[in-house]
């Protein structure tokens, strides 16, 4: 199976959301879309694609002919490629309920482990989401990410419980998911949070701490005073608020900002191996993916996960090559062109 036949599978299985698009962009679902949708017109998702779209590549084929290493070293484990799967909670009321979230967590996080690279998984209002979660990380001895919406600190504590049992070698927090429609006003409460909150829960999380959210280099800084190990640069997929900028336009300054004082992760409208290679030259460590590895798991179950990751992959060792780097460390500002 390859990722345009698991896409066409998918497109029967998925539910009324999302529309299985060829690739995916945000035109089509916008304010629709999956996860239960985007606040206003849903214009930051299409922005985060666009954005990605507007950066080019600097080919150059002169260069030593030679074997294109696409590994990445991270939190003490070694991975095939520096992208993984994004977290998705609830995937039978936002995708389809062909699926659970323990049968969906089980194929994903399985599958990522078995290929390569790891899963983050996600929560919700549902306590059965991060306990589906945390069971499959665990079965992979501790290969996956789980991820925590921004509780009250006792519920953290509890969902911290979990991390801890699953053996996770790390553990984030969605911060930007305090925006969330379906969050608000809900029990238990969920927020924004302090520096001196976002400390306690480093602490809490006695592994690698990701702040997933941030979007402004002072939004960085203060991540990094609160001792998180790494940061996601993220809007949610866009989904939290209307007109902010894409993530491709704030990964540069807030990576020159932290230097290599933390890990980067980047999400947000980032579809091909090409885009990866985009990410990592502005800055980036390492990407995350979410909306494809839902068509890919829908469409084709472990052979879906492993097209999709294949193709990634391949399109990644492509482009590293055409522009004359053989591993990531060589892949830096040159490697890219932008307007912005």
């Amino acid at each position: 199976m390859n990722y345009s036949e698991c896409i066409e599978n998918a497109r029967t299985r998925i539910g009324n959301y999302c529309k299985a698009c060829p690739e995916c962009n945000g035109r089509a679902c916008k304010n629709q879309m999956p996860g239960p949708g985007a606040k206003g017109v849903g214009d930051t998702a299409i922005r985060n694609y666009d954005k990605w779209k507007e950066i080019r590549v600097q080919m150059d084929t002169i260069a030593e002919n030679k074997p294109v290493d696409t590994s990445l070293e991270l939190f003490g484990k070694k991975f095939k490629y520096p992208f993984f799967a994004g977290p998705v909670g609830a995937v039978g009321l936002h995708y389809g309920d062909c699926l659970d979230d323990v049968a969906y967590n089980d194929i994903l996080v399985s599958s990522c482990a078995k290929y390569g690279i790891a899963a983050f998984t996600g929560d919700g209002v549902d306590s059965n989401v991060m306990v589906a979660a945390t069971k499959a990380i665990k079965k992979t001895d501790g290969i996956g990410i789980p991820t925590v919406k921004p509780w009250n600190l006792d519920v953290i504590a509890g969902k911290m419980e979990m991390v801890h049992e699953s053996k996770a070698l790390a553990v984030a927090m969605d911060i930007d998911a305090a925006g969330l429609p379906f969050l608000k006003n809900m029990e238990p409460p969920a927020g924004s949070k302090t520096v001196e909150e976002l400390r306690q829960i480093a602490k809490m999380a006695g592994t690698p701490f990701i702040v997933k959210g941030v979007m402004t280099v002072k939004g960085a800084l203060n991540a990094k005073e609160a001792e998180a190990s790494a940061i996601v640069v993220s809007n949610h997929g866009g989904r939290v608020l209307d007109q902010c900028p894409a993530t491709a336009e704030v990964l540069e300054e807030i990576a020159l900002a932290v230097g290599d004082s933390m890990k980067i992760f980047v999400d947000g409208g980032i579809r091909s191996g090409v885009d990866v290679f985009k990410a990592l030259a502005l800055g980036a460590d390492a990407v995350i993916i979410a909306r494809p590895f839902v068509t890919a798991v829908y469409g084709g179950a472990e052979e879906g996960v492993k097209s999709y990751i294949e193709k990634l992959g391949t399109e990644l060792e492509d482009t590293m090559k055409m522009c004359g780097v053989t591993s990531l460390e060589e892949i830096d500002r040159d490697c890219v062109w932008t307007r912005f």
